[in-house]
């Protein structure tokens, strides 16, 4: 595939762009769905588990998992710029895919397998460390595995494609354990004790065994199936001595780009948003939709199809009206129409919950909004893949890892505040750690939602106001591969002389 265009009116040299195989493009989605499986866990279960199953108090569950994802986050960008300088005979990337593995599997299991009889004090530092401990193994695999995609190809359009390959598994991953639990595992966790199989901590210890496994099918697969692609992927720099200094310098200039603060800062409010959404989730389908086990599998499972239309989607509006512009509009609509459901309730515009038609309308707006909203992440992902060429011509290096590592400091450091937030809303609520649906009042029901919808709108239009500031076109990326191969060929004559 071939980019012939030109900038200013100017012809320009014929700039030839990769195009990945189909095979390369599902063995590098694919590696999302041990992200996926983690995200869903720590996103939707792991708050609930510790603190309305297990008994621990919820805000120890959430200051444990802020902490957890601050020791993580402050460990990236070191990750990054490690990823992108490793000097070994399979390339810079996977050597950390293959490394990460074993251990992700085998400290997830842990996870959700807590000591019995332990006071809070305790509970709270198991959850702490393993946690921690599972965050950075992620960390270590999937830094560096995100990182391939710029390299894997540059054209503009693929690296949607990729994204949107990416997306696909890592959401269709993670959903698949979430209707797993509510359609399987909670129900056949019941017992005369226990009515309600999610509260029963056997099902979650059997779910971390079945996601475990999971997660190293998951990182293998991936690794193994890119391996071929390691002869083809961007060499390391030159061997050279690196000293702490050396190091924050280069990661400080690579990171001080425009359209690159614009991505990042927008991704703060993003994340925060991202995170309280998650992590109040299934208190809203449980407490104040007062949904069963099996009505929250099916919401659930419209997911799957939410991941087909944002991965099909994205793609058509990278080519048509391009990614910054289609990500703009494809957010607005996403996140204005989210709390949509809860507000129509608070306006008492929909009927009462034992009514049919509540559930089959959160249904189908969560399935087309979770899909828009899918869209949108895939579009803002490629935007950051774009970010590469044009550092690489301010600083002469290929930094995809640390522009990646970047990204995710971001989502952890930050998007820990979301969790933590929920757990004072939870409290500011009235609602108590193992609280009962049936015997939670109406008050405390409405107050949650009152309290939530004006926190997530905000969040999410600041996002969205500070990531059209991003500069990064077409056009502009062409430019730069144009006068990357300009400098590259300069090179090479000179090289002759």
């Amino acid at each position: 595939m071939s980019v012939d265009s030109t900038a200013g009116g100017a012809p320009g040299p014929r700039i030839e762009t990769t195009k990945p195989s189909l095979w390369t493009k599902v063995s590098y989605g694919f590696g999302a769905v041990a992200f996926g499986v983690k995200d869903n866990g720590f996103s939707y279960f792991l708050l609930i588990f510790y603190s309305q199953v297990i008994g621990l108090d919820a805000r120890l569950v959430g200051i444990a998992l802020f902490l957890s994802m601050c020791f993580d986050a402050f460990f990236d960008p070191i990750l990054g710029y490690w990823s992108d300088n490793l000097r070994s005979k399979w390339g810079r990337r996977h050597p950390f895919m293959y490394a990460a593995a074993i251990p992700i599997a085998a400290t997830y299991f842990l996870l959700w397998s807590p000591p019995k009889g332990w006071q809070d004090f305790h509970l709270f530092l198991y959850l702490l460390g393993l946690s921690t401990l599972v965050r950075m193994l992620i960390s270590i695999y999937e830094i560096p595995s995100t990182a391939l995609a710029p390299e894997l190809t540059d054209d503009y359009d693929e690296r949607s494609s990729l994204q949107a390959y990416r997306s696909y598994f890592g959401w269709t991953g993670g959903n698949a354990m979430s209707v797993f639990n509510f359609i399987v595992l909670f129900p056949l966790f019941v017992t005369t004790a226990i009515p309600n199989g999610q509260f029963n901590p056997e099902a979650y210890r059997a779910y971390g065994m079945i996601g475990s496994g999971l997660l190293l099918i998951s990182v293998l697969a991936s690794a193994i199936g890119t391996h071929s692609r390691i002869a083809h992927l961007k060499p390391a720099p030159p061997k050279r001595r690196l000293g702490p200094a050396v190091i924050f310098k280069e990661i400080f200039e690579t990171l001080s780009n425009r359209s690159f603060l614009a991505l990042f800062i927008s991704a703060i409010f993003g994340s925060i948003a991202g995170g309280l959404s998650a992590a109040l989730a299934f208190f809203f389908y449980a407490y104040f939709w007062d949904f069963t086990t099996q009505q929250q599998g099916m919401i659930t499972s419209g997911v799957f199809v939410s991941a087909i239309i944002g991965a099909v989607l994205a793609p058509i509006v990278s080519r048509t009206i391009g990614k910054k512009k289609g990500a703009i509009i494809i957010g607005l609509i996403a996140f204005l129409g989210s709390p949509m459901p809860i507000v129509l309730r608070l306006l008492g515009v929909l009927p009462d919950n034992s009514s049919p038609l509540v559930f089959w309308f959160v249904f189908f707006t969560t399935m087309i909004d979770v899909g828009l909203i899918i869209c949108f992440q895939i579009l803002s992902g490629s935007m950051m893949a774009d970010l590469v060429e044009q550092a690489e011509i301010k600083t002469g290096r290929r930094s995809e890892g640390v522009f990646f590592a970047a990204s995710a400091f971001i989502r952890k450091v930050v998007g820990s505040i979301g969790p933590l937030a929920a757990t004072f809303i939870l409290t500011i609520a009235g609602l108590k750690a193992g609280a009962d649906p049936s015997q939670v009042s109406q008050e405390t029901v409405l107050r949650l939602g009152m309290f939530y919808v004006p926190a997530i709108l905000t969040l999410w239009m600041i996002m969205l106001a500070i990531m059209s500031t991003y500069t990064i076109t077409r056009g502009g990326h062409e430019a730069n591969l144009r006068t990357l191969a300009e400098m590259k060929g300069k090179e090479g004559d000179g090289g002759d002389d």
